[in-house]
């Protein structure tokens, strides 16, 4: 199972996600993903929601102690998302919360300005 790890700007467009998560799957090399994942604040984006709906995924949203309980895998840290979100990754965070305990991170935070993306997928324990 792949997992696409979302982290966005409020009002970022659905076209926008699938962008970057076309450009995250291309770039790791992989035929598909199988759900987005995100942090529970975005559970009312109307572009995350918009991006998981048109792709056919489901998108699971974790809480912070959730994305925290994980972060020390998280190659990428930002105190300006610290500062707006409580913690210092969500893309990573997110696609290793998702695919735990047994996951990879294969492809480090992607950002376009407007959205971040990475992808991790869930290995046999």
């Amino acid at each position: 199972m792949i997992v696409a790890g979302i982290g966005c700007r409020a009002g970022c467009p659905a076209e926008t996600l699938i962008a970057l998560i076309d450009t995250a799957r291309a770039q790791a090399g992989v035929a598909r993903i199988d759900a987005l994942a995100s942090v529970t604040s975005k559970r009312d984006e109307p572009g995350l929601i918009e991006a998981a709906r048109r792709l056919g995924h489901p998108l699971w949203l974790f809480d912070e102690a959730a994305l925290d309980a994980v972060a020390t895998a998280c190659p990428t840290r930002s105190e300006a998302v610290r500062r707006l979100v409580g913690i210092a990754s969500v893309a990573e965070a997110a696609a290793l919360a998702a695919t735990a305990p047994c996951g990879t991170l294969i492809l480090p935070r992607l950002t376009n300005g407007l959205a971040t993306c990475a992808l991790a997928r869930q290995e046999d324990p």
